[in-house]
């Protein structure tokens, strides 16, 4: 986007999509209503004289030179009040290599005061400040507590500001720390071609997740950890092993629907865990083998004393009889 608000191509990133580009489709956009009411300010949208049509035109700029590798921006043509981002959860947290799309909409006097920002949870809450409905928790955008430093300022804020600090301060590695709190989506071949690309990455930690050889979020692909902090074994809760089995034929199922080339890697899965349910169950019935055995001696044991004690007390029976009788 040059100075005169007129688009320039730019050549595409190594993943075939721009980070940020500008389209036309905004039809299932959560916000694609708003500002289009009789009485509403929304000339100051389409005049580009008007201030805050000039202030949009600029974090456009900002967001096209310095959005991150792992963001994703889509604009549109006839709606510059609206915004779409696509974060990918970052290495070290429980939301490594997911999709997180939020709908922002810039107010009438913006930037007096931050854009609207809804969350596109799907009916899921997978975070304290990331709710079920939409709502996002997060100080910058007024929505929650915080120092005043922390909350919007109309003459330092910036969109780019809210979705880093949307990726770095709320989709962290240690979510439960964080302070409580239908259409088809513009950019879908991204979200296709992303897990597409990604989906033996993300089965394979899963896998060493459930086996608990990696930490949660640290997987790197050659089955170690990327935490130096991280022991060789990872204890595994017995409710995580359990989610993780049931949901991991879904993913292989979605990621195979989705074209992703999966190689022979379910199969040797599957042999694995045979192999280990096997070894599991040599191991108990060796436990069980060993403790039948113990059990047999103890009785034998028992039954000896016992015997010893009856032979005893018959003797001595006899023994008194004997005396009396004499």
């Amino acid at each position: 986007m040059d100075p005169n608000g007129e688009i320039v191509e730019e050549a595409e990133e190594d993943n075939g999509f721009r980070r940020f580009d500008v389209v036309s489709d905004d039809s299932d956009h959560h916000y694609v209503k708003l500002n289009r009411t009789a009485n509403s300010d929304a000339d100051c949208f389409s005049n580009a004289a008007s201030g805050v049509y000039s202030k949009i035109m600029q974090e456009w700029k900002i967001l096209e030179k310095n959005l991150p590798d792992s963001i994703f921006v889509r604009v549109y043509e006839r709606r510059i009040d609206l915004l779409r981002a696509v974060i990918v959860g970052a290495v070290g947290t429980p939301y490594h290599d997911g999709l997180f799309a939020f709908d922002l909409a810039f107010p009438p006097d913006y930037p007096a005061h931050p854009p609207q920002v809804h969350y596109r949870s799907f009916g899921l809450r997978l975070n304290p400040n990331l709710y079920a409905n939409g709502r996002v928790c997060l100080s910058l955008l007024n929505t929650w507590v915080g120092r005043k430093k922390e909350k919007w300022d109309p003459s330092q804020s910036t969109v780019l500001q809210v979705l880093v600090s949307l990726q770095g301060l709320v989709l962290n590695e240690k979510p439960y720390f964080n302070e409580p709190g239908h259409g088809v989506l513009p950019g879908r071949t991204l979200i296709a071609a992303h897990f597409r690309d990604r989906a033996l990455f993300i089965l394979e930690a899963c896998n060493a997740y459930t086996d608990g050889r990696v930490k949660v979020g640290y997987y790197r692909g050659d089955g170690s950890s990327s935490s130096s902090s991280s022991s060789s074994t990872v204890h595994v809760s017995h409710t995580f092993k359990t989610s993780m089995q049931k949901v991991f034929p879904d993913l292989v199922h979605t990621f195979t629907r989705n074209g992703a080339s999966l190689g022979n890697f379910v199969e040797q899965v599957k042999q694995d865990r045979k192999k280990a349910s096997s070894q599991t169950q040599a191991a108990v019935h060796k436990k069980q083998g060993i403790a039948i055995k113990f059990i047999s001696k103890l009785k034998m044991i028992l039954g000896l004393k016992k015997s010893r004690k009856s032979n005893g007390v018959v003797g001595s029976t006899a023994n008194n009889r004997t005396e009396i009788e004499g």
